[in-house]
């Protein structure tokens, strides 16, 4: 069983920056797929970013060029540095983990957290 903890969210100002970062424990994680999902309210949750064990990235339009995914050092899983903020970027953001190895178009995440929030005013 993986727990997964997010943290780093806040408020920030457009332009600006914050990372997310993404803490497992219960289960090794190294060889799972990550990811990084997020929802604003009155909107279907949307896949940001997701990392294989390959170190495949793949990047929603929305925020390619300004959003960074990693994997991070043994204590945090995941990372997702944003860069140049904007308002649309506001929501829960929630990590995600599944064991393939490699992150398939569409799957499904068998583990989340439980969300931490990005604000960003104009």
């Amino acid at each position: 069983q993986v727990q997964l903890v997010e943290s780093g969210g806040g408020s920030v100002q457009a332009g600006g920056s914050l990372r997310l970062s993404c803490a497992a424990s219960g289960a090794t994680v190294g060889n799972y797929c990550l990811a990084w999902f997020r929802q604003a309210p009155g909107k279907e949750r949307e896949e940001v970013a997701s990392i294989g064990s390959d170190a495949v990235v793949k990047y929603a339009d929305s925020v390619k060029g300004r959003f960074t995914i990693s994997r991070a050092n043994p204590k945090s899983a995941v990372s997702l540095q944003m860069n140049n903020l904007k308002p649309e970027d506001a929501a829960m953001y929630y990590c995600a983990a599944d064991a393939p190895p490699v992150c398939g178009s569409g799957m499904s995440y068998e583990y989340w957290g439980q969300g931490t929030q990005v604000t960003v005013s104009s």
